[in-house]
């Protein structure tokens, strides 16, 4: 079964849902009527009730109080607590990795922070966030100043758009950097507890103090070089906190020994707004909606035998322009276009809303990776009025 909300549902998403004819449930009035054939809540929760081997898949982490509200006699809140909560998360891990420095502060406590007691530089970031709000990199001592103002402008602008469950301000979690190249995966474990890796993304950043969400991309090599010590390390996950028919988006660094060590997990989702699930469809021919709910287990030989060289990339159209976005009049979509060689979909976002001015899916040639590398520094000035 699959719950649909805000911000966003690809097209994809809705083809899959019609094409396997999943039960799906409009949790955000976020679908036109009569676009879906939908189910009722009451359904919802007799299935569960009838087998509690049943899946949900959600698009939308604002589900989440949905799933508390009606489906509280199921492992499902529990699970996504684990998750959700940043603080949690670092406490299921800490036997794997016990010299891992973090800890848990208070909204009101930032000022009172005794910098001496804590590793410099390090990450800070709210207990229960989304999409990099709030995540920042204190490089030294002056530069915590003007992180804590930062955090407080963005969190009075975050609450008006999210639900409590999907940012909640009321603490934030304080680690050590972690080094190394950044990856994001989805996964799902079965009814067994058994893990499943359903596509492997690299995370780009333009600088060391980067903490956007710019380009995510997939290729043959990428999946091959990575799939089988991020389904090791998702099973070691899901024994500890004993997960099942549970779909994850795993988000990790690997450093230059090969040491992979967690930055987050996301439950019940892949990718936010629709993207890895779609990525990896779009670069492998593999439905991850469709292997989860239907409990498929790729065989990925055959899948990267099959694929080409070419990178299959995400980005994300955050405004990075320093124009605030309600003073923006126009986005020329038409010129970000032709900066690319072979554009795959476009996805445009209300950027008023959001400060995104959408999506966008690319397949570029190795030998002209630089297109990438272009989008991922760019400001995006020259395509707005």
């Amino acid at each position: 079964m699959i719950l649909l909300d805000k911000p966003y549902v690809s097209n994809f998403l809705k083809e899959t849902i019609r094409k396997y004819n999943f039960p799906a449930l409009d949790t955000g009035k976020i679908t036109e009527n009569g676009e879906l054939s939908l189910i009722s809540t009451a359904e919802i929760i007799q299935n569960f009730q009838n087998d509690s081997n049943s899946r949900l898949y959600t698009n939308s982490e604002n589900s989440i109080n949905w799933v508390v509200k009606n489906l509280g006699f199921t492992k499902l809140p529990e699970y996504i607590n684990i998750f959700k909560n940043k603080v949690e998360f670092r406490k299921l891990i800490q036997k794997m990795y016990p010299n891992f420095f973090f800890r848990e502060v208070g909204l009101q406590e930032l000022d009172e922070i005794k910098l001496e007691e804590l590793p410099m530089p390090f990450i800070i970031k709210p207990a229960v966030g989304f999409l990099s709000l709030g995540v920042h990199k204190v490089l030294n001592d002056d530069d915590w100043a003007r992180v804590q103002q930062l955090i407080k402008d963005e969190f009075a602008e975050a609450q008006a758009l999210f639900p409590i469950e999907v940012v909640n301000a009321s603490s934030f979690l304080i680690e050590e950097i972690i080094e190394g190249e950044e990856f994001a995966f989805d996964a799902y474990f079965d009814e067994n507890g058994e893990a499943t890796v359903l596509g492997v993304s690299k995370h780009l950043f333009s600088s060391d103090t980067d903490v956007s969400d710019r380009v995510y991309y997939t290729s043959k090599q990428t999946i091959k070089d990575y799939l089988q010590p991020f389904k090791q390390f998702v099973q070691d996950l899901g024994t500890q906190a004993k997960l099942k028919n549970f779909p994850v988006h795993v988000e990790v660094r690997v450093d230059k020994n090969g040491v992979l060590i967690p930055i987050e997990v996301n439950p019940m989702r892949f990718g936010g707004w629709c993207t890895t699930a779609d990525l990896t469809y779009m670069a492998t021919n593999l439905n991850p909606y469709h292997c989860f709910l239907k409990n498929i287990k790729p065989d990925w030989d055959k899948i990267m035998e099959e694929m080409d060289d070419e990178i299959y990339s995400l980005i994300i159209l955050d405004n990075s322009t320093g124009i605030p976005s309600k003073e923006i009049t126009n986005f020329d979509y038409d010129a970000l276009l032709n900066k690319f060689v072979k554009p795959l979909e476009l996805r445009k976002i209300d950027y008023k809303m959001y400060s995104i001015f959408g999506m966008l899916y690319t397949k570029t040639p190795k030998d002209q990776f630089a297109e990438i590398e272009e989008i991922l520094t760019s400001d995006l000035k020259e395509f707005v009025q």
